[in-house]
């Protein structure tokens, strides 16, 4: 069994995969358009425009995220995103691509147990948290 995150956008899906591409070189494996549904979307489920993400599945290293601009289906807020670095200085490039146009909040540094960890939240609202975890 697997969980693969799904990411709501409202309107910003295209730029978000676009910004995730440049900052960790994910793959987008698949993108759908509102224009391209074979039927017209369900009451309440309608974009802002048809060229908004109906739906999009894209990679970042080996997990699987998806993503769209459809509605928000819910309100929970607790989570983050946790991404593994192999080193200190991929830990470095990483934190400081997803916080550019971000929020910081809590600068990359080591702690007692990462040799790197730091926590943000992307210019899309996503937290994320960047770890390089200490040699055993």
């Amino acid at each position: 069994m697997q969980i693969e995150p799904y990411l709501f956008f409202n309107g910003r899906a295209a730029a978000a995969l676009d910004f995730y591409r440049d900052a960790l070189d994910a793959q987008v494996e698949m993108l759908m358009r509102y224009r391209d549904a074979p039927e017209p979307p369900q009451p309440g489920c309608e974009p802002n425009s048809p060229d908004d993400v109906l739906h999009a599945s894209f990679r970042i290293g080996d997990t699987r995220l998806m993503a769209s601009d459809g509605p928000v289906p819910g309100t929970f807020s607790g989570f983050a995103l946790s991404l593994s670095a192999t080193d200190d200085a991929d830990a470095r490039r990483k934190f400081d691509a997803l916080a550019a146009g971000g929020q910081v909040q809590m600068p990359l540094g080591e702690t007692f147990f990462a040799s790197s960890f730091g926590m943000l939240v992307d210019r899309f609202g996503v937290p994320w948290m960047v770890v390089c975890n200490k040699p055993m």
